[in-house]
């Protein structure tokens, strides 16, 4: 993106003048002040600036001033608003109405003034008209001179500022469909009124064939392309691994080093078509050089490409990293298979942690006895009530060896900012290059094979379709695992041994769904999963409700479950409530 959403801060204040309005105007605007400063600070943009934001020109006591604020908004660029008060004001003339800015109100807990009726009067009035916000008020009274915010209060304002600003930076995107429907998988089927009503992203699509054309017509940066084969050469290349095709299968000497010419040219070629190149402008392809505007992107693949030319597995592995031939860079989203709302749920991922994120098969439940019946060992730790095997031949991307590590020495999976060059290396020597397995892809082409190491706080997403609801997102928290390598070597190789693994360990509770690992799978929704850095289960609940998709199935704890203040007048149970609430509003943008 070259230009971000930036974050409105309302001051509303008591309009009532000759003596209440002007006693407040300073802890009214400091309020302001306040919260504009703990965002910039604490949260950054996925290029790693931090993120703006815009406080009105005056305190907000009427409608003009409400109007005068609204227009600073549009024409600074805001994308979401958070209205912040210590006192009682007018209510439905200080509210911000605009429908498409997610919006939330801090109400200061103080005893002077009531800041507290004031958030109550104004969350009703926004449940009243159809337009939800959510509602912040801290735990315990603060005296009115207290300008610090407290911890609770911080972590909602946080929260609501991600996920809102996931919100503002998905409007007006495209999904770039590379390809059609993949192997009757359902998720290929790119539903443009989905996209359109619920994320307010647009739907492009070109053949497969555009590749084969750019690649044969020399569009592409002649340049770049001998930098990139240099570069794969000397990181990729160097560490291909054994052909474990049968002999007659097996490619020529010939044909392995034309497709990794050809799958370099792949992957230029595919971040062309989604963000553009100014370069090809310079070689006389002026439109070519547009790209289609894509936050996110999907390669169909199998069949109709994979079964005669070289598979897609290297460019959505590379692309989907933080790092390539041009550097350390941010991550792109592109779905293997053109699974459309796994990239979704990879997109949600990566705009709430600035981080890589990980497309994955939730291919196989591994049960303690399973393990123990196939290798005698006992499986423990947080492995101890069995494994998730995640593996896909795709967009895993290379951030998810683990070779990166947090202030503490753990592994883990960074913004690309934090990550350093000593990183970018360990994550491709970790990385083996497999010529393709060619029962899947006959046509050739190279597959990523790393394990990720265990002790990662990740958490596994997936946004499904259900016919006659609607879209509905599952999430599940938990930590990638270590096995004794002859473990790992013993049931990895029961699937395919030149694709990426990563074993999961779900955390589980007392719900259904998460009483045990294997109920875990047994409800997942698809055969894909998306996996992000970090436990964000809440930040994910928070993001749903904006865009109003239920959340069917979590293990989120309750306490940090935040969702808009009207959702509390549909049901005492929470995820009733939440369908219900999702149902009336329906989606964002229709």
């Amino acid at each position: 993106m070259s230009k971000y959403p930036k974050v409105g801060i309302r001051p509303i204040i008591d309009g009532r003048q000759y003596g209440v309005r002007e006693s407040l105007e300073d802890q009214t605007m400091n309020m302001a002040k306040s919260a504009a400063a703990l965002i910039s600070s604490k949260l950054r943009y996925p290029d790693g600036t931090p993120v703006e934001c815009v406080i009105a020109d005056t305190t907000i006591g009427r409608v003009p001033q409400a109007a005068a604020c609204a227009e600073k908004f549009e024409k600074e660029g805001v994308g979401l608003t958070l209205s912040v008060t210590p006192c009682w004001c007018y209510g439905t003339e200080t509210i911000d109405l605009n429908p498409y800015y997610p919006k939330a109100i801090w109400g200061f807990n103080g005893t002077e003034r009531p800041g507290a009726v004031y958030l109550a009067a104004a969350l009703a009035g926004h449940a009243q008209k159809g337009i939800p916000a959510f509602g912040i008020y801290g735990h315990d009274v603060q005296d009115s001179t207290d300008t610090s915010i407290p911890a609770d209060v911080e972590e909602k304002i946080l929260r609501f500022i991600k996920a809102g600003l996931a919100v503002a930076m998905m409007r007006g995107k495209s999904y770039l469909g590379i390809g059609g429907q993949c192997m009757g998988i359902a998720g290929s089927v790119v539903d443009p009124d989905f996209f359109q009503d619920y994320l307010g992203i647009r739907v492009e699509a070109v053949d497969e064939v555009e590749i084969i054309r750019r690649v044969e017509g020399e569009i592409y940066d002649k340049e770049e392309f001998a930098k990139a084969m240099a570069w794969t050469e000397k990181y990729c290349k160097s560490n291909e691994g054994q052909d474990y095709n049968v002999p007659e299968k097996q490619s020529s000497s010939e044909k392995r080093e034309k497709d990794w010419e050809y799958v370099v040219k792949m992957t230029i070629i595919m971040r062309d078509l989604m963000i553009g190149n100014p370069k090809l402008k310079e070689l006389g392809f002026a439109e070519e050089a547009l790209g289609h505007n894509a936050i996110l992107a999907g390669f169909q693949g199998q069949r109709q490409w994979t079964d005669f030319m070289p598979n897609g597995d290297f460019s959505e592995a590379l692309l989907c990293s933080s790092f390539d031939w041009n550097g350390i860079r941010e991550a792109f989203v592109l779905a293997t298979e053109n699974d459309s709302l796994n990239g979704i749920a990879m997109l949600f991922g990566h705009l709430l942690t600035n981080t890589a994120s990980i497309f994955s098969d939730v291919r196989t439940f591994w049960s303690p006895e399973a393990v123990k019946r196939v290798t005698g060992y006992d499986l423990e730790g947080p492995a101890a009530n069995g494994i998730i095997h995640l593996i896909n031949s795709g967009a895993t991307c290379l951030d998810a060896t683990g070779e990166q590590t947090n202030d503490e020495g753990q592994p883990a999976m960074k913004p690309f900012w934090d990550i350093t060059e000593e990183e970018v290396l360990k994550c491709l020597d970790a990385t083996t290059w497999y010529p393709a397995d060619k029962g899947y892809f006959r046509g050739g082409g190279y597959s990523s094979n790393f394990l990720s190491k265990g002790g990662m706080p990740v958490t596994m997403l997936r946004v499904n379709r259900i016919k006659g609801l609607g879209p509905v997102l599952q999430i599940a928290e938990g930590w990638t695992v270590d096995l004794p390598a002859d473990v790992h070597n013993a049931i990895n190789v029961r699937t395919d041994k030149t694709w990426p693994t990563t074993w999961f360990a779900p955390r589980l509770n007392d719900s259904q769904q998460f009483k045990d690992v294997y109920s875990v799978m047994n409800n997942w929704g698809a055969n894909h999963g998306a996996i992000s850095y970090g436990h964000i289960g809440a930040d994910l609940i928070t993001l749903a409700s904006i865009l109003r998709i239920p959340v069917c199935m979590h293990n989120v704890e309750e306490d940090k479950i935040f969702r808009p203040a009207a959702w509390n007048a549909f049901g005492m149970d929470a995820e009733g409530s939440d369908y219900r609430a999702c149902q009336t509003y329906g989606a964002l943008y229709k």
